[in-house]
């Protein structure tokens, strides 16, 4: 029985994602000085062992109950009252009232709320997959990724704010969507992201991006963490200064070391190489996942790992982004790298999901698959 259910578990994807784990770790111990009551190291341990229990254990239930529209509608209402409830019990961290302390640890809700995005933008389209031409199903399926839009941007929580929206973008370019009306949520995002600007954005969030144009402009201000981080990184240069003697994340230098901007720190101590090749490791990652979304049994199983593999990529980006000062900073973690439980349990669960799958999975031709996803 045991040996059955270990053959559903990708061991090649595991392979791709031990090496980043650990980066993580050992970037995370190399910079915890002597003293320091911040155990940082200790408790990642916790969630890595956590996350890959929660990975086995979801790979061998039989998820195609989350085809069900009752129980995908029972997940989104759960996680969009479990938002709210933010308002009311939530703690604040950095500014934002996103957290559940849960005394050691917290736990971020927006993160599952993510992968339940993923799920229903799946069902949706997956249903609708002949005539998912019709502008009219961008507008509602816009709909499910407004709401909890609106509930993180008002924690307020920018960065995920943008990872919700480009899950749903992602899952609609994907979805079989025509040119005129890619033309169409193109300018819906131009708009909506003028709007964003004129009424909903903070003032330090206005700074981050004014930053992100001209990162030297404030350097001891909203530009200090983005213009540290471009110094770790460049100090790092080919073969970088060895382990545990990154001095941007021993000097405090460097803020967030362990969380936002463990990729500054990573590179700092490993260079160019070993940044290239944590890029690479997250490049197999997702050809692993895409692998497993184009043998999917229905449109659903493809519509989902293709989902995973942006909310994935929307993370990887954006962080790496920020950390090379090419991005504004909003907070993102680098995934199966930066310190915290609700990012990598989330993470392992959608890939556990995923693996779960694969005792349905087809092999078909592929331009008969093709052709089906779209509709043909």
């Amino acid at each position: 029985m045991i040996e059955k259910v270990l053959k559903r578990i990708d061991w090649l994807l595991v392979f791709f994602i031990v090496p980043l784990v650990l980066a993580g770790l050992f970037t995370m111990k190399s910079f915890i000085p002597n003293g320091n009551t911040d155990n940082f190291f200790g408790k990642q341990i916790i969630w890595v062992v956590i996350s890959f229990f929660v990975f086995f254990v979801f790979s061998f239930i039989d998820f195609r109950s989350l085809k069900r529209t009752n129980v995908i509608v029972f997940l989104y209402m759960l996680f969009c009252g479990v938002l709210l409830i933010l308002f009311i019990l939530g703690s604040v961290s950095n500014g934002a009232k996103s957290w559940f302390n849960l005394g050691s640890f917290s736990f971020q809700p927006v993160d599952l709320m993510k992968l339940v995005l993923v799920i229903i933008l799946a069902k949706y389209f997956s249903r609708r997959h002949v005539e998912i031409r019709n502008v009219k199903h961008i507008f509602i399926s816009g709909l499910y990724a407004f709401i909890p839009f609106v509930l993180v941007l008002l924690q307020p929580d920018f960065g995920s704010a943008i990872i919700i929206f480009l899950i749903w973008f992602g899952m609609v370019l994907v979805s079989g969507i025509s040119k005129t009306h890619l033309f169409l949520v193109f300018m819906a995002g131009v708009v909506a992201i003028a709007f964003l600007w004129i009424f909903a954005f903070a003032p330090y969030q206005k700074a981050r991006i004014s930053n992100f144009l001209n990162p030297l402009a404030d350097i001891h201000g909203s530009g200090y963490n983005s213009f540290q981080s471009t110094i770790a990184v460049g100090s790092g240069q080919v073969l970088g200064k060895g382990l545990g003697f990154g001095t941007q994340s021993r000097l405090k230098f460097l803020p967030e070391n362990q969380t936002d901007f463990i990729f500054a720190a990573f590179a700092e101590e490993w260079g160019f190489v070993g940044s290239i090749l944590v890029l690479l490791l997250f490049g197999l990652i997702i050809w692993r996942i895409l692998y497993f979304a184009s043998l999917g049994a229905t449109n659903f199983e493809t519509l989902f790992g293709m989902g995973v593999a942006i909310y994935l990529m929307s993370h990887i980006l954006i962080n790496i982004g920020m950390n090379l000062g090419l991005m504004p900073v909003t907070g993102i973690p680098l995934p199966f790298m930066s310190y915290g439980g609700s990012h990598l349990v989330t993470e392992f669960a959608g890939l556990g999901i995923l693996m779960s799958m694969r005792r349905y999975s087809r092999t078909v031709h592929r331009d008969d698959m093709k052709n089906e996803f779209l509709g043909a």
